[in-house]
C-alpha cells in the first residue's frame, strides 16, 4: 500500500481505491472527494500520511459503480475494458514466448539462469496484482495452438493460478517470488526426457511411463545444478506428492510436502482439467472446478482447493455461461462474499453508453445455469 503526504493531496481528489487512515480506518471511498476540510482536520491531529492501493485523479476515475437496480438485481457499468484485454493477451503472449525460449536454451545448451527467470517473475507477479481478472479471460479465450509445446503452455498458465492462489493465501512478496519461480521451473525434469514422451497423443508402453515418473527427481537434480533456491528444488521434487500418499516420488504425505508443492499440485490438477492435450480434451472450468472441489481420495490440501475457489469462484473468471433469463455472458470477476455467484458481462443487454451490461450474479434473481462451450457462444 503506498503512502500519500496530507499536504501534498490537492483538495477535491478522487482517490481510485479506498483511502486509509491505517490499516483498518477508512477515510474516503473512490466516490468521495478527498475535501480541504478533510485534509485540514487530518493535520490538526498530526496524522501526516494516509494510505491508499489507488491513485489519486482531479475526476471520478472508478472503472466499475452500480448504475441501476431491476427488481433488486445489481447493474454494474463498466469503463471499456478493450485496452486492458489487449495488454493482457499481449502480456500472456510475450511471457509463453519467453518461457519456450527459456525451456529450448534448457534443453538444448544446458543454460538455465535463476536471475533471468526471478525477473520474469516479478514481472508477472505484479501484473497478477494489477490485473488478474483480464489475464484469467484471456488464458480462457485463448486456446493454445496446437504446434505450440503444452509444457511451455502448462507452465505458464499453472504459474499464473498458483501465483493468484499465493496472493489470496496473503503470502508475502518475497515467498509469492519463490512460488511463481517454483511454478515456472516445477516441470524443468520433463526437459530432460524424449519430447516424444511428454508430447504423445497414444498410450505409452510401460517403460515409457516409467521414465515419465522419474522427472521430478531428474528436475531437482538440474535445478540444484544451476544454484535455484532449495525450496525451488524441493517443489520440482515434491509437485506430484499427495496428501494421502499415494504420490512420488516418495510418497509423501500431509505436513511432509511442502506448500509450494501443495499449491502448484491444485494449480497444476486445476489447469490440466480444463485445457486441452494432444490425448484428450479439455473440460470447461466449472466442471474442473468441481472436480478439485470433490477431492476423491484426499490428494489435495483442503485449505488450497479452497483458496483456489475462493479466488476464481466456482464458475472462474473466462467462463462462458447461460444465464437465467436465457441471455448468453462471460464471468469477469469473482464475487468475495460467494464464489456462486459471480460477476457477469450479459452479452446484448447494452447500456445506455454502448457497453455489454456488467451484473452481479444473486440467488433467487439472475443466476448462472450452466457453463457454454465455444461453438454455443459462436452460434
Amino acid at each position: 500500500m503506498k503512502d500519500y503526504l496530507v499536504k501534498d493531496i490537492k483538495p477535491n481528489s478522487f482517490f481510485t481505491k479506498t483511502l486509509y487512515l491505517d490499516e483498518a480506518f477508512i477515510i474516503t471511498t473512490p466516490e468521495i472527494p478527498f475535501s480541504k476540510e478533510l485534509a485540514n482536520l487530518l493535520e490538526k491531529w498530526s496524522f501526516n500520511k494516509v494510505f491508499c492501493d489507488g491513485e489519486a485523479h482531479k475526476e471520478y476515475t472508478n472503472t466499475t459503480r452500480i448504475e441501476s437496480s431491476e427488481n433488486g438485481m445489481k447493474i454494474l457499468s463498466s469503463q471499456p475494458d478493450s485496452d486492458k484485454l489487449s495488454k493482457a493477451e499481449e502480456f500472456y503472449s510475450n511471457l509463453l514466448y519467453f518461457i519456450e525460449d527459456l525451456f529450448i536454451r534448457a534443453a538444448v545448451s544446458n543454460e538455465l539462469d535463476f536471475k533471468v527467470v526471478s525477473e520474469k517473475i516479478k514481472d508477472i507477479v505484479e501484473y497478477i496484482k494489477e490485473d488478474r481478472r483480464y489475464l484469467m479471460r484471456v488464458i480462457k479465450n485463448i486456446e493454445p495452438a496446437p504446434e505450440k509445446n503444452y509444457l511451455a503452455t502448462h507452465s505458464v498458465r499453472s504459474t499464473i493460478i498458483a501465483i493468484i492462489i499465493g496472493t489470496y493465501l496473503k503470502l508475502p512478496t518475497h515467498r509469492l517470488l519463490e512460488l511463481g519461480i517454483a511454478a515456472i521451473v516445477h516441470e524443468a525434469g520433463m526437459l530432460k526426457l524424449p519430447s516424444q514422451l511428454y508430447l504423445s497423443n497414444r498410450p505409452l508402453s510401460p517403460q515409457e511411463k516409467k521414465a515419465i515418473l522419474t522427472h521430478p527427481i531428474l528436475g531437482y537434480t538440474m535445478l540444484k545444478s544451476f544454484d535455484f533456491p532449495l525450496a525451488v528444488c524441493l517443489t520440482a521434487l515434491e509437485h506430484h506428492e499427495r496428501e494421502n500418499g499415494t504420490g512420488y516420488p516418495r510418497q509423501l504425505a500431509g505436513e511432509k510436502i511442502s506448500l509450494y508443492s501443495k499449491i502448484i499440485a491444485v494449480a497444476c490438477s486445476y489447469e490440466a482439467l480444463s485445457s486441452k492435450r494432444p490425448h484428450k480434451e479439455a473440460k470447461d472450468g466449472y466442471t474442473g472446478m468441481l472436480e478439485l472441489l470433490k477431492n476423491e481420495g484426499k490428494q489435495y490440501d483442503d485449505t488450497i482447493v479452497r483458496a483456489l475457489v475462493l479466488s476464481l469462484s466456482i464458475y472462474p473468471i473466462g467462463l462462458y455461461v447461460l444465464l437465467s433469463n436465457g441471455k448468453k455472458g462471460q464471468v469477469i470477476d469473482v464475487n468475495p462474499e460467494n464464489p456462486k455467484f459471480p460477476i457477469v458481462e450479459v452479452f446484448g443487454d447494452i447500456t445506455p453508453d454502448g457497453k455489454n451490461k456488467t451484473v452481479q450474479t444473486a440467488p433467487n434473481e439472475l443466476s448462472i445455469v450452466r457453463p457454454l462451450n465455444r461453438s454455443e457462444i459462436e452460434s
